[in-house]
């Protein structure tokens, strides 16, 4: 018996898999995705257009000499948002409105304004919502919701607006840094190491600086430096041997270590410190002994000899807290030295109490802790750092072929770390044999994307949004606009990575932190202002440009033409969707029939006590109790191919939606 061609046939899939560039069309799997742009990998299932960002703090950060200066650093601390441009470090607090304000309502001086949280925010000042600004002479943090007091509105000859609940509040900017000089982007750690949080800030030329949570700041000192360097004894001392200017100490050699012009620069011998004015390949001269408070001691051939301090650590490009030490690197002098300071106290650096330097033969682009251990990333290796002090820290090479192109790109991610290679994204994954260490590229169903960015990109960012098990990294060329701006997110699900594009988003600096549950991811830009991602439906006012296209869908049999009935599109919305169906044939040939659009319809869609928005018979989305959260819309189609391909193009200015799935209905038409 022949088949009824007459009958219709159906085809389903769930929209999973991700943007896959690496494989032909006709060999992806139904639920790959061909184009995925502003679309990311939903942990929950399908492809969700993106939430937008807007700015976090209204006022822009106060620029040094130019308006080109980018955003150099920003970072959530002690409830406070600090930022960096130019020479200087500011500070500001953030929160949004509980309650609306109407434009007529009248604040001149006794006025209440309702928040979310007053914390981070002064005594009284300024703040400032949308483009209006309102003094303030006091707050209330002990009400529900908390509020600014004494209010008088329309200040600095701002207008009166109409503020909606959820508008950001922010405070002026204060400078609480002004002397860092040429500084570049920064890096920074936060960190805890006596009872009391504190942030410290290193920006790759000045000395490293660190704040309290009262914000005053503090620099590392520089006056202690030496070269770190270490030998060994060549003859005997006896603790009666007299040095008090004119001593002599033989070692095997003095290669590193610092030729005084004047003064005098300190060694140590196990507990005892000497100071010499002077050195010979293998003599320390001018040698005085006992010094520093330290004891008169035997010391015997080969007992080793340390340079009483490290190299200097201002000018360090990296920072990082591990093990109750506080580590240093990438100074222009010693790009291939890490300096590390004495247990709980980042600004000690004696050799003699347990501070100390570490040297591998690569430059070092990033320092990252990772369960018990610190990884070293440099341009072409990788090492690994474990122990807990001086006496026991151990080196060993994790890969001495791969490196890392930009330490902004390493990141801790579900359970892994991340980092960009020469070859897009890889892993760096502790395996179940303790100690054992594998690395993995990632990235090949989207490399064409890495190979065309890495070579020309002039800045690269990251963040991690832990609560969606995502990793996003940006790649920045000079001269290019934010529209044009590439990104890509990463998503792990199950035991995969599924791969999206982002465009229209050009970060200078990110910072990510968990408060209370809240993920806050933050950035700033190119022209002064920090905005917050994951939060709003634009790109700060501009639409949000989302594209997903299918693999050309043959059913199996590319020499069969289907005549298509109806495609049922399976998806979630959060409310209501401007966005359109498009359907094209024969892998998009212009000779193949082109139907309109359709639109995607958001109508009945299930209300959540809770969670949904209630609707009105005009809202443009129904919500509809008992309707189904995630509709199945049953759209008649036209026209006919030998493959298919469907398209969402969306208008980018409405709540975010998930693509579950579809079914193609169709009929087998004649074989060619």
């Amino acid at each position: 018996l022949m088949p009824d061609s007459s009958q219709v046939q159906p085809a389903a899939f769930n929209c999973e898999g991700g943007l896959v560039l690496n494989r032909s069309t006709f060999l992806m799997q139904a639920g790959e995705a061909l184009e995925l742009e502003n679309f990311e990998p939903d942990i929950e299932g399908g492809y969700r257009r993106i939430n937008g960002h807007r700015k976090y703090i209204n006022q822009i950060v106060p620029q040094t000499s130019s308006s080109s200066e980018k955003i150099l650093m920003v970072a959530n601390f002690a409830n406070k948002v600090l930022a960096a441009r130019g020479e200087k470090i500011f500070s500001s607090a953030s929160t949004e409105l509980a309650v609306a304000i109407a434009s007529s309502t009248s604040m001149t001086g006794s006025g209440t304004i309702s928040v979310d949280s007053v914390a981070g925010f002064s005594s009284s000042g300024t703040i400032q919502i949308n483009d209006e600004k309102f003094t303030y002479t006091s707050v209330t943090s002990t009400t529900n919701p908390q509020t600014f007091n004494g209010v008088t509105r329309q200040v600095s000859s701002t207008g009166a607006g109409n503020h909606l609940g959820n508008d950001v509040v922010s405070q002026n900017w204060t400078e609480i840094d002004s002397s860092r000089t040429s500084a570049t982007k920064y890096n920074f750690e936060r960190y805890n190491f006596d009872g009391n949080d504190k942030i410290i800030f290193v920006d790759g030329v000045n000395a490293p600086v660190i704040f309290n949570s009262s914000l005053s700041a503090t620099d590392i000192s520089s006056s202690q430096v030496g070269s770190g360097k270490i030998t060994f004894l060549g003859a005997d001392i006896a603790s009666t041997t007299t040095m008090t200017g004119s001593g002599t100490i033989t070692v095997d050699s003095t290669a590193g270590f610092i030729d005084p012009d004047s003064g005098t620069q300190s060694i140590v011998i196990n507990s005892e410190i000497f100071t010499y004015t002077g050195l010979s390949s293998t003599t320390f001269t001018g040698v005085t002994r006992a010094t520093g408070g330290t004891t008169a001691a035997a010391h015997k051939i080969a007992d080793s000899v340390f340079d009483l301090f490290p190299p200097a650590v201002t000018g360090a490009k990296i920072v990082v807290a591990y093990k109750e030490h506080m580590f240093y690197a990438g100074m222009s002098n010693t790009p291939q030295e890490i300096v590390f300071s004495l247990p709980f106290d980042e600004d000690n650096f004696s050799v003699a109490l347990g501070a100390g330097s570490i040297n591998v033969d690569d430059t070092i682009v990033a320092l990252k802790v990772f369960r018990d251990s610190l990884f070293i990333f440099c341009e072409n290796r990788i090492f690994k750092l474990t122990g807990t002090s001086q006496a026991d820290f151990t080196m060993t090479a994790v890969t001495r072929n791969i490196g890392c192109v930009n330490g902004d790109t390493v990141r801790e991610f579900a359970g892994d770390l991340i980092f960009l290679g020469p070859d897009g994204l890889r892993t760096v994954a502790a395996t179940a044999r303790i100690g054992d260490t594998e690395l993995g590229t990632i990235t090949r169903n989207v490399q064409s994307i890495f190979d065309e960015n890495i070579k020309d990109a002039t800045l690269f960012e990251s963040v991690v949004i832990a609560d969606k098990t995502q990793y996003r990294i940006f790649f920045t060329k000079d001269g290019q606009s934010d529209g044009l701006t590439r990104g890509i997110a990463c998503v792990r699900r199950a035991d995969n990575f599924e791969f999206s594009e982002i465009r229209g988003i050009k970060p200078s600096a990110t910072d990510t932190l968990v408060i209370q549950g809240d993920v806050v991811v933050l950035h700033g830009d190119f022209s002064g202002y920090i905005h917050r991602q994951e939060s709003g439906n634009t790109f700060d006012g501009v639409a949000i440009l989302a594209r997903y296209r299918s693999p050309d869908l043959s059913f199996g049999d590319t020499g069969i033409r289907k005549h298509m009935q109806r495609v049922i599109i399976n998806y979630k919305p959060e409310s209501a969707i401007d966005a359109d169906l498009l359907l094209r044939y024969d892998n998009e040939s212009s000779d193949s029939v082109r139907p309109a659009a359709y639109p995607l319809d958001s109508s009945k869609v299930a209300a959540q006590f809770g969670t949904a928005t209630f609707s009105t018979s005009s809202s443009a989305a129904q919500f509809v109790f008992g309707g189904p959260s995630q509709p199945l819309v049953r759209q008649s189609v036209e026209g006919s191919g030998f493959s298919v391909i469907l398209r969402v193009n969306d208008g980018g200015e409405t709540a975010p939606y998930s693509l579950k799935g579809f079914q193609l209905e169709y009929q087998v038409g004649a074989r060619r």
